[in-house]
């Protein structure tokens, strides 16, 4: 995640770089801020948490055959 994050810091200082030396309004400053919104959009995918499966769907998971994994329709 560290290399994520100086990733993230190296495209900021680019995209700082190229806007004031381009001006805002320049196709490549655009281009670099979109760089840095791609990567703070996976670093935050990164940190989304996954809800834990209970015990008995870890159980069915392994085991879908099981009696008690059994889904009947009505």
């Amino acid at each position: 995640m560290s290399n994520l994050q100086e990733k993230i810091e190296q495209e900021l200082a680019n995209a700082r770089q190229v806007c004031s030396a381009d001006g805002a309004s320049a196709a490549e400053c655009a281009a670099a801020w979109d760089a840095v919104e791609e990567l703070q959009a996976e670093a935050s995918h990164q940190h989304q948490v996954h809800p834990e499966q209970n015990s008995l769907e870890k159980y069915c998971s392994d085991n879908p055959d099981a009696a008690e994994c059994r889904l009947y329709d009505d």
